[in-house]
């Protein structure tokens, strides 16, 4: 459900697949500048830089990322429901710090299925957050209208 009225900074929070795309560089970069792929330049582009702070990108190789963590160039995709239960507790450990914040109420998160099941604790927290799930990286319309209903494009 999206909300009808605007929502502050605080009250929402963007999860996003990390990309195969990434910025070539030998020297660590922000993460929101490493993807260069899926929803990543999109939200760059569109979201102010107070909204920008509420994005998380789920990284296959580092787990939960904001948008200012440092972060090289690498090559590594989720491929195993392995593979995402072994990231599970270093998302698990990130991202309940941001779950628990005390203004926060609606979450947007747009992760494939293996993304989403590495950061399965998510549904502990849900209510009293409400989450909206969209599966596919890729998708922007569906993003850009929960968060133009968010008031945040």
């Amino acid at each position: 459900m999206t909300p009808t009225s605007r929502l502050e900074p605080e009250q929402g929070l963007i999860i996003v697949s990390c990309s195969r795309e990434k910025l070539v560089t030998t020297t660590p970069v922000p993460a929101l500048e490493l993807y260069q792929g899926a929803l990543t330049p999109r939200l760059r582009d569109h979201l102010s830089a107070e909204h920008r702070a509420r994005l998380r990108i789920l990284s296959g190789a580092h787990g939960l990322l904001h948008p200012d963590d440092l972060v090289g160039t690498y090559e590594r995709k989720l491929r195993t429901r392995g593979e995402a239960q072994a990231l599970q507790a270093r998302v698990a450990e990130r991202l309940t710090t941001d779950l628990r914040a005390e203004g926060l109420r609606h979450v947007l998160v747009v992760l494939e299925p293996l993304y989403l099941a590495a950061a399965e604790c998510l549904f502990d927290h849900a209510p009293p957050l409400t989450l909206t799930l969209l599966p596919n990286p890729l998708d922007w319309t569906g993003t850009s209208a929960v968060l133009s209903g968010w008031g945040w494009l």
